[in-house]
């Protein structure tokens, strides 16, 4: 498995806590998706500060983060919980990556270079040798896919959020595995996206990307009502 991760776009720090800080956040970040740290499970300092071996402040900052990507809730500012990760909120989060996204694609297409288009195609390159095998990786380069889009773009504030959403929304789909038809509708999405820079046509571009951010809210839908209906059987 490669060891290879993602950036954020520039000028957006993910985190802004400590290394300690961040690693514990991926800890618990890993125990909410994963289901280890159900929905509205109490999330007590003292005793993740023991469970992970890591100082209270790099719990607090862990949480902290958590919160702000949607990921846990403080209850009056004081006791903090898993937030239920359910379809109400999957939903809210695509249709805002739906309103935002084509924007922010029409701005690459007028402004994208030579460089920015071997870029794509190399990723894009990498994505197809890896044809799904490793997940992580997949998501990894996805997001690279994606982040070379925005990476420059000057609405930072637009950028923040996407990335916000798009960790939610890529850390819930680690739970399940691509269809085949999901699997050839992303390839399909991404060639076409690159031919569409390539002629300059930002206008199908923002459309594709529309289309395209729908369908990956929408399969995370289906999976999530798949897992719910096979629960209740």
């Amino acid at each position: 498995m490669s060891a290879f991760k993602a950036r954020p776009p520039v000028g957006i720090d993910p985190t802004g806590v400590s290394e300690e800080g961040g690693v514990v956040y991926e800890l618990i970040r890993d125990d909410i998706i994963s289901g280890r740290l159900e929905a509205n499970s109490r999330l007590v300092v003292a005793e993740l500060s023991e469970r992970h071996r890591s100082p209270a402040n790099a719990v607090r900052e862990a949480l902290q983060l958590l919160r702000s990507q949607g990921f846990v809730l403080l209850v009056h500012n004081k006791s903090a919980r898993v937030r239920p990760i359910d379809q109400e909120l999957v939903r809210d989060v695509y249709e805002i990556g739906v309103l935002i996204e084509p924007s922010m694609v029409r701005w690459f297409v007028d402004m994208a270079t030579a460089g920015d288009i071997a870029q794509l195609e190399d990723i894009q390159g990498q994505i197809e040798a890896n044809n799904f095998d490793d997940p992580i990786l997949h998501s990894e380069l996805d997001t690279q896919f994606h982040t070379l889009m925005y990476d420059r773009h000057y609405n930072h504030l637009a950028a923040e959020l996407w990335w916000k959403h798009r960790e939610l929304l890529r850390a819930l789909a680690r739970r399940y595995s691509y269809t085949l038809s999901r699997r050839a509708q992303v390839i399909r999405d991404h060639r076409d996206l690159i031919r569409m820079v390539k002629e300059g046509d930002a206008a199908s571009a923002a459309t594709l990307i529309s289309a395209h951010v729908e369908g990956a809210g929408r399969h995370v839908l289906e999976q999530m009502r798949a897992a719910s209906s096979a629960r209740a059987s």
